[in-house]
């Protein structure tokens, strides 16, 4: 039981499991969730306290605020691993440390809002993208090192809509606790 909870705790919304033919269906629907994530976030934030921003969604895992500015930074990772794939053949990607970054004084200091607004541009700008592709974009591919595995863009565009429910479920195992 102990594990399951802490499983569930990791992934309040599962783990996340690629479909074995990604159709222009799923791609729509991981847009459309792209694009509604930043609004999702602020209402899931709406009301919390500062104690609530600064308390861990599980033992040993990051606080909310740590979540809040985690995904911006991971999104635009995204965006630009997308706009190199667009843009090159197969390139390789330069893997970060996030759980170092979520250490980072711009993490601890810098208020909840600013990458509220970051969110929300990126997305905006990367959702223009998205809509833009055509089935030979979401085709292409960039090489991850760490991985050693080149994704698509149409599994990256699932996998980033997954990103920012999972964390949004993060931030609803605080809210709702």
């Amino acid at each position: 039981m102990e594990e399951y909870n802490l499983e569930n705790l990791k992934y309040p919304i599962g783990r996340f499991n690629k479909p074995e033919d990604i159709t222009q269906n799923d791609i729509e629907e991981a847009i459309k969730s792209i694009s509604e994530l930043p609004e999702e976030i602020e209402k899931a934030i709406a009301g919390l306290s500062s104690q609530q921003l600064d308390t861990p969604y599980r033992t040993d895992g990051w606080t909310v605020r740590q979540v809040i500015h985690h995904i911006p930074d991971s999104h635009m990772n995204a965006y630009i691993r997308f706009k190199l794939a667009l843009t090159e053949e197969n390139p390789t990607v330069k893997p970060y440390l996030e759980d170092k970054w979520a250490e980072l004084e711009d993490t601890k200091q810098t208020p909840i809002e600013i990458s509220l607004q970051l969110l929300k541009s990126l997305h905006q700008r990367w959702v223009v993208l998205l809509r833009g592709m055509n089935s030979d974009d979401f085709n292409k591919t960039f090489f991850h090192p760490e991985r050693c595995v080149s994704f698509t863009l149409a599994e990256v565009t699932l996998l980033y809509d997954w990103h920012g429910r999972h964390h949004l479920g993060h931030i609803l195992l605080v809210k709702n606790r």
